[in-house]
C-alpha cells in the first residue's frame, strides 16, 4: 500500500510537471528571462537530475553529493529542452523502480545524510515532489514571459 502511494505521487508530478511545460518547444531551449538566471533547458534538465540525487541521497550508499561546483558545471550542459525532459520522463521511471523494489522496513529508515535528517526515507518523494513544484511555477513564469499560456498542471 505505502509503495503504491508513492509510485502514485511520483506519477502525479511527472504529469503536473510535463503538462505545464507542454507549451514549450526545442527552440525555446536557450530562452532566459535575464542572464542570472537558468535558460528553459537548464531548469528542465536541473529537475531531471534531482530526481536521482534524491533518491541516492535518501537510499544510496553515497548519500546526497553536495558538490555545489560540479553542479555550475553540470547545468551548464543542459542545452536541449526535449533531451531534459526525455531525461526527466528517464528519472521518474527509474526513482519508481527503485521505489517498488524497496521493503517497507527500507521505505521506513531514517534518513542519515545532511538532507532531511531523521525523517523517513520514503519522505524523499515528498521533497521530489516540492522541488519539482518549485520549479514548475519558474518555467510557467517563463512560459508567460515568452506570451505562451502553460496548460493547467492537474488537468487531462
Amino acid at each position: 500500500m505505502m509503495k503504491a502511494v508513492l509510485v502514485e505521487e511520483l506519477k502525479s508530478l511527472q504529469k503536473f510537471f510535463l503538462n505545464t511545460v507542454s507549451c514549450f518547444a526545442e527552440e525555446d531551449s536557450s530562452y532566459r528571462p535575464n542572464e542570472d538566471v537558468f535558460t528553459v533547458a537548464q531548469l528542465v534538465g536541473h529537475v531531471a537530475e534531482t530526481l536521482p540525487w534524491f533518491i541516492e541521497g535518501a537510499f544510496g550508499e553515497k548519500g546526497f553529493d553536495m558538490d555545489s561546483d560540479g553542479f555550475k558545471e553540470r547545468i551548464k550542459k543542459y542545452v536541449s529542452f526535449d533531451a531534459c525532459i526525455n531525461d526527466f520522463k528517464k528519472n521518474v521511471s527509474d526513482a519508481i523502480e527503485k521505489i517498488n523494489s524497496l521493503s517497507e522496513e527500507e521505505l521506513m529508515a531514517p534518513i542519515t545524510g545532511e538532507i532531511m535528517k531523521g525523517a523517513p526515507k520514503m519522505t524523499i518523494i515528498s521533497g521530489i515532489s516540492d522541488h519539482t513544484a518549485h520549479h514548475r511555477g519558474a518555467l510557467a513564469v517563463y512560459a508567460r514571459l515568452m506570451g505562451k499560456t502553460p496548460k493547467m498542471p492537474y488537468a487531462d
